[in-house]
């Protein structure tokens, strides 16, 4: 809400008239930081590393599982097809034969001759019936690790290490939005004093015109000369329309960078100054560049990830030891005879798990992820001799740039001189008109470098600033 609010505030001052308060360079990037949808996409992926690195820690902790199952069943079951009967009065000896004998006062023999002990029980077949057409089980387990072979802590590192690689991807994209900002915002004031610069050329152009035109009229002027400014004007004419129309596609590619509509036109605050400042280069060490530069924490974190994942590998070497608990339930139960109530028991225990013998298989993901772990290096090594000759690429230009700033305004000087005499000769007769078209195309030169210089020192900055790793700091 407070960043909405901060835009709608932006976007009404950008709204207004051209004579309005200018946005500075520090305010254009501020509305590119707030807008852009990759810094955006950099806070989330924050977000899920952090919920990871949270979600890490929980394997620490027990873990409670539950579950629950029924089943409908077509049958019973029966333990006995028909009633039985059991005998239960006294017996006699084993006979000889191995076979029990009977005292006759215990026999009672049937009609057809069959001898029934006097004394029996009814077994019938219901009795033996279970009734196991409505089955539920009920299952609760807490499981806590003891020792995991040092993979649940690896684990807790390695999500911690991912959540900082997602800061420093954060902060290196922060860096680029603000070199795209930088590059868009310098590029639309050098084309606001071309274009300021071409009106000027224009306008003397048309002066000139008007008076050779009155010398043509009195003779004093050839139709060549009056021809020959008059095809500078229109070259200087279509020069202006250039410049404009890439005035006009800047401002849209700023304006898309800061998320503002792209026909909002608002005046930047270095089109009022006619002098830039001159970039002094402050040396810092290289140390201090690495310590800056995000890429090189990127790489320094992702070369710790896959040492992380070294230890997960060797891990697999390991037994792993854990603590169970569990409650199980279920009906029809079998503790206290057959029962159609749920009933259940706990149990604890201790488990352990030791690999013996997998094909060399942990040995190898070992190998791989200490291979993996020396291209980072490599690629570390490599990044840290990118920086230090981009360092020293960038400190070179800034050096070129200012001694370009100072030639071309010492050319400057000279090509006003030249220009303020030529004009004077012409108007005493004693400089033709070429002259006089050559000094001012020396003069349009000379203004048009230092523009281009003044621009250029400003980039510079901007990418030894980034070369150090501070751009936005």
């Amino acid at each position: 809400m407070k960043r909405l609010v901060v835009t709608l505030i932006w976007l009404g001052g950008v709204f207004g008239a051209f004579g309005q308060q200018a946005m500075s360079l520090e305010e254009c990037r501020q509305l590119a930081v707030e807008n852009n949808k990759k810094l955006k996409v950099a806070d989330e992926q924050i977000k899920s590393a952090k919920a990871r690195r949270q979600e890490a820690f929980t394997k620490y902790l027990p873990g409670v599982d539950a579950m629950g199952t029924y089943m409908r069943n077509q049958k019973e079951i029966n333990l006995l097809s028909e009633d039985a009967c059991l005998p239960v009065g006294t017996v006699g000896t084993v006979g000889t034969d191995g076979k029990w004998t009977l005292r006759p006062d215990q026999i009672v023999v049937t009609p057809d001759g069959r001898p029934l002990p006097k004394d029996y029980a009814l077994l019938p077949k219901e009795a033996m019936t279970v009734d196991d057409r409505n089955v539920a089980v009920l299952q609760i387990g807490l499981t806590q690790p003891v020792y995991m072979g040092g993979k649940i802590r690896a684990y807790n590192q390695l999500a911690g290490l991912s959540e900082k690689l997602a800061e420093t991807g954060r902060e290196q994209e922060l860096q680029n939005v603000i070199q795209e900002t930088d590059e868009a915002y310098w590029q639309i004031v050098s084309l606001v004093n071309r274009r300021n610069l071409a009106i000027k050329y224009v306008e003397t152009l048309k002066k000139f015109v008007r008076d050779i035109e009155v010398l043509y009229e009195n003779g004093m002027s050839t139709k060549a000369d009056m021809l020959a400014v008059k095809v500078k004007l229109n070259q200087a004419d279509m020069a202006l329309l250039r410049v404009e129309d890439g005035l006009a596609l800047s401002r849209m590619a700023l304006n898309q960078i800061c998320g503002l509509p792209v026909d909002t036109v608002f005046i930047l605050k270095e089109e009022l100054l006619n002098v830039l400042p001159v970039a002094e280069d402050s040396p810092v060490s290289i140390e201090q560049v690495y310590g800056n530069r995000p890429e090189i924490g990127s790489l320094t974190l992702a070369a710790d990830i896959y040492r992380k994942k070294e230890k997960i590998a060797r891990s697999a070497y390991l037994p792993t030891v854990a603590f169970m608990a569990n409650y199980f339930a279920m009906t029809p139960s079998f503790f206290d005879g057959i029962s159609t109530r749920l009933d259940g028991m706990w149990s604890v225990g201790i488990g352990v798990k030791a690999p013996v013998f997998h094909w060399g298989a942990a040995r190898k993901s070992v190998r791989s992820a200490r291979a993996e772990t020396e291209v980072m290096n490599l690629k570390l090594q490599e990044t840290r001799e990118k920086i230090e000759l981009q360092v020293n690429q960038a400190q070179f230009k800034i050096k070129e740039a200012v001694r370009k700033v100072k030639v071309a305004e010492s050319n400057q000087e000279r090509a006003d001189e030249n220009l303020k005499y030529a004009n004077i000769g012409f108007q005493e007769g004693t400089i033709p008109v070429s002259n006089v078209l050559e000094a001012q195309t020396a003069w349009l030169s000379a203004h048009s470098d230092v523009i281009d210089s003044r621009i250029e020192m400003k980039l510079c900055e901007v990418y030894l600033r980034k070369a150090y790793g501070v751009l936005g700091k």
